[in-house]
């Protein structure tokens, strides 16, 4: 059977927590395919509140086997504290985790020179988390990283750990007049680990195989949104890995011909967190007033994020980047009592209105977003219970996302738990169910 992506349409943040715990129930592995615990991902199951940073969102369901692939990197300790976390909340983590042996390892050099090179870059910084993923992946393409695999072979551990040592520590010393890391302490600590994760590991390529080969259906799911992608981004203002679906092909070790459905999560606006252009950010009392009732606060960092009305024309080209076969619309309830709402159809730069993403980065930097304005919705949505009961505005609103994004809309949440959720095409997320 056919795997499912899911991406992220936007700059992250778009809740591809709910998405993919809400879709989990009917699969078998759910993949986290890139990023490390600079993600954070919520899930609402009743009155409980879990916020996910590493471990995969299918993990609140007892059927599912979440699976953390080669692409992603990994801090053990955040790692453990996460796994005993929902262990003490009465969920089997440890007996159903599985980590790829090939993912790389957040070292505490990683972390530091994430810090220090935030800092000394001061304005023009790039908003990272400091989380030291930027610096684990850089060492993951010099080929001088250390994998999750290492932790169970203390000689080859040191070994590896003891090369790449010197030169961090030259880094530290001569360029932040920084004190050189010691080696036993690292070693100590890491392998302090291997003993409480060594049942984790696994050939995670092989399993997803495996359970394709089986008829069973795989969610792989991605970490940041399209707009953050290294590659495709808002270059340099992106994470240093790749969240689109192309991203979830390499990162979990698949071929295109594995894959038969991208969703889209999107929201009914849009947020960014950090630094980097953002065409239709609101600074008004309308931004303030979506934030708030959004709770638009990092789930990692806790930062306030930027809102802006949603964007037809980065909609337009995530979806020309991943295939989106449907949308899954959040948020959707944050914009009742709004008297009107607006979509950018455009940009305006130096006379020339664009409407699919500029060649230039200066263009995209300095663009005005041409508005089309629609009316709002004055009551409150988020109890109802079928689409055909949102108000007309509310639905009109929903049409002219999906005709501007050129994509279907399948789902509409109107708020952040399980049930809150509509749907508006009745198309099975795996064939037969």
């Amino acid at each position: 059977m056919p795997a499912t992506i899911i991406v992220g349409a936007q700059w992250g943040d778009e809740g591809k927590g709910k998405a993919t715990d809400m879709l989990a129930d009917t699969t078998d592995l759910v993949v986290r395919y890139q990023g490390g615990n600079n993600a954070g991902h919520t899930v609402i199951v009743g009155d409980q509140v879990f916020k996910l940073h590493l471990i995969p969102s299918g993990i609140l369901y007892p059927n599912v086997t979440p699976v953390i692939a080669d692409g992603v990197v990994v801090d053990p300790k955040v790692m453990l504290e996460e796994l005993d976390g929902l262990q003490a909340r009465g969920l089997d983590a440890f007996g159903r985790v599985k980590v790829s042996g090939n993912a790389h390892l957040i070292m505490p050099y990683h972390r530091e020179l994430d810090l220090l090179t935030e800092r000394r870059l001061g304005k023009n910084n790039l908003g990272t988390t400091k989380r030291g993923i930027g610096p684990a992946y850089a060492d993951k393409a010099s080929r001088v990283g250390l994998r999750f695999q290492d932790l169970f072979d203390e000689k080859i551990f040191r070994q590896k750990l003891e090369a790449v040592l010197v030169h961090k520590n030259e880094q530290l010393a001569k360029i932040y007049n920084r004190l050189p890391m010691d080696l036993e302490e690292i070693a100590r600590e890491y392998l302090g680990y291997a003993e409480r994760l060594r049942p984790l590991l696994s050939d995670t390529t092989d399993l997803i195989h495996r359970e394709l080969e089986a008829g069973k259906h795989i969610i792989l799911e991605g970490a940041q949104g399209t707009l953050l992608d290294l590659d495709h981004g808002t270059y340099p203002f992106v994470t240093s890995s790749n969240p689109v679906a192309g991203g979830a092909l390499t990162g979990a070790g698949l071929g295109p011909t594995h894959v038969d459905r991208v969703i889209a999560i999107t929201k009914a606006y849009v947020t960014r967190v950090g630094t980097g252009p953002f065409p239709t950010e609101l600074f008004d009392d309308i931004g303030e007033r979506m934030t708030d009732v959004g709770g638009e606060y990092g789930t990692t960092t806790g930062r306030r994020r930027r809102v802006g009305w949603f964007d037809a024309v980065l909609a337009r080209y995530a979806n020309r980047v991943n295939g989106f076969t449907d949308i899954f619309l959040t948020k959707l309830d944050v914009l009742s009592g709004f008297e009107t709402l607006k979509i950018a159809t455009g940009y305006r730069y130096q006379g020339e209105v664009y409407r699919h993403f500029p060649p230039h980065q200066s263009i995209f930097h300095h663009a005005e977003p041409v508005y089309e304005d629609f009316p709002g919705w004055g009551s409150d949505i988020s109890e109802v219970e079928r689409y055909e009961d949102l108000p007309q505005e509310a639905r009109d609103y929903v049409d002219a996302i999906e005709e501007a994004s050129d994509a279907p809309v399948t789902w509409v949440s109107i708020g952040p738990a399980r049930a809150q959720t509509l749907i508006r095409r009745d198309v099975p997320l795996v064939p037969g169910v």
